[in-house]
């Protein structure tokens, strides 16, 4: 069997004194779509962070292509890609400069390419509003705007589908299938049930691990 992308190894996780899950392994290879679910406060969040070197494991190792995940802080920025729950955009800067300053910090991106992934996610005249001035679903539309630049392989998304209009719901689900279908790899979580997997989805349910 090929070398994993990603891979926990005996990840046990605490939180507050509690202990959220123990001894858990995963892989992730190219293609794989892995959507974590289970009850609230069993610990979804707290995985995604893990994964995306945010936390430390109470236990347990995540790695990089075979290697630990603290060792290759480099190799994690030019690989993964994380939108968290809340937007994550400043609300006095434009969508379009929201962008620019998020992609500078990995990948920089042209300003004709900034316009075209605002207007796939239906923006297309909002570039130089600022984004206080966009609804919640507008501001969410900025965040995910990063998945139609030139985004690394590995995307790790907390809640996605928050505040989408049911057509923004319908094409963010093409594009992450699309994007595991052209080898790209997807973990998320999401109270949504998903009607377009790609071939390579599973779950992984943490309310079956609840200590």
């Amino acid at each position: 069997m090929s070398r994993p992308f990603l891979e926990a190894v005996a990840l046990t996780c605490e939180r507050d004194w509690r202990l959220l899950f123990e001894a858990l392994d995963l892989r992730l290879m190219p293609g794989d779509m892995l959507q974590i679910v289970g009850p609230n406060g069993s610990g979804k969040t707290s995985l995604l962070r893990l994964l995306c070197g945010l936390m430390q494991p109470t236990a347990g190792e995540v790695r990089l292509q075979g290697e630990p995940l603290a060792a290759q802080r480099g190799e994690l920025a030019r690989n993964l890609l994380w939108i968290g729950h809340a937007a994550g955009i400043k609300g006095l800067l434009t969508p379009e400069e929201n962008l620019a300053w998020l992609c500078a910090l990995h990948q920089p991106a042209e300003r004709q390419a900034i316009w075209q992934a605002l207007a796939a996610v239906g923006l297309r005249g909002f570039e130089d509003v600022p984004s206080h001035r966009l609804s919640a679903g507008q501001q969410r539309r900025v965040a995910l705007a990063r998945l139609y630049l030139d985004a690394p392989p590995l995307w790790i998304l907390d809640e996605p589908f928050t505040a989408l209009d049911k057509q923004g719901v319908a094409q963010l689900e093409a594009h992450l299938a699309g994007h595991c279908e052209r080898g790209g790899m997807v973990v998320l979580t999401t109270h949504h049930t998903l009607e377009n997997k790609p071939s390579g989805y599973r779950e992984l349910d943490l309310g079956q691990r609840a200590a």
